[in-house]
């Protein structure tokens, strides 16, 4: 097994330069992990005008020549018509106050996500090293691998790109992507706009053989929603079962439901994976790609 074990220097992001004397000092992949962390938090896509897979470059929202620092809450990413076209204003004068607004908001948001990955990481490998021998590499590795075989940026892809390989030969087409979906309140009633409870419901939460939130088929012969349809399904006791599709919402008797899965607090999709493109060009400042460490 190979996991992607990313360190994030949040001390030296915060600061936004070098740490001398007393204070630690910084990783070989320091550099790496901040851009990576920028692009992570921006969606890879440029903060004032939204385009995507273009080089993009560091930005200051608030200009280094007008007393702007590198702190990361100072540093947003732009693509080079924008970066070029802000130049030194400050991003009050540059985009509207809308855009001036959530750009500035989204700069200053915390780095939990960063620390979270800090706190967890070596738990993570300890836990899956007991079970199988587990090799571990960099951010920094996953993005060269990724890059040299012309791979898009996605979760999928990058998983497939992790650790040392030589090359990737095959890729996926369709991704099933899981989500958490709950599995159900415990309140057995439900209120009206004062607070007021208004419908007491069930204490049972199965009925006919079913729960709500199980994936079934359901096949209707006639009538207004005549055809097999595949979702999750809210019970009632009435029998009367709902079934949300993707095509909408079906109403129909549980005699024409078949349990494909009990709900067990996630929600499954399929999707397809993106297509591979050719790399960006090695002029774009902000994914250039260092040799893994």
């Amino acid at each position: 097994m190979h996991v992607e074990r990313v360190a994030f220097d949040t001390h030296a992001i915060a600061v936004g330069r070098p740490l001398e004397a007393t204070e630690y000092q910084r990783g070989t992949l320091h550099s790496t992990e901040a851009r990576e962390y920028l692009l992570a938090k921006f969606g890879r896509a440029c903060v004032y005008c939204g385009v995507t897979r273009v080089p993009l470059n560091i930005d200051h929202v608030h200009p280094r020549s007008k007393g702007g620092s590198d702190r990361i809450s100072n540093l947003v990413i732009a693509c080079i018509p924008c970066n070029q076209a802000k130049g030194n204003l400050p991003v009050e004068e540059f985009a509207t106050p809308a855009v001036a607004a959530r750009v500035k908001a989204a700069a200053k948001a915390p780095l939990r996500d960063a620390a979270a990955v800090n706190a967890t990481r070596w738990a993570l490998w300890r836990a899956l090293d007991r079970r199988l021998p587990t090799h571990v590499g960099s951010g920094g590795r996953t993005k060269w691998n990724r890059a040299r075989c012309a791979l898009p940026k996605s979760h999928t892809l990058d998983a497939l790109a992790v650790g040392h390989l030589d090359t990737i030969t095959e890729t996926v087409t369709m991704v099933l992507v899981v989500g958490c979906a709950g599995r159900g309140s415990y309140s057995r009633t439900r209120t009206d706009k004062h607070g007021f409870p208004r419908l007491r419901l069930p204490r049972h939460k199965q009925f006919f053989g079913f729960a709500t939130g199980d994936l079934v088929r359901v096949a209707i012969p006639t009538g207004k929603y005549a055809g097999t349809r595949t979702g999750r399904v809210a019970v009632r006791s009435s029998g009367s079962f709902a079934v949300r599709t993707t095509h909408g919402l079906v109403t129909a008797r549980h005699t024409y439901f078949t349990l494909l899965q009990r709900a067990d607090g996630y929600a499954y999709t399929a999707r397809r994976e993106q297509p591979s493109r050719p790399p960006l060009p090695r002029s774009a400042p902000l994914d250039r790609d260092p040799p893994p460490a």
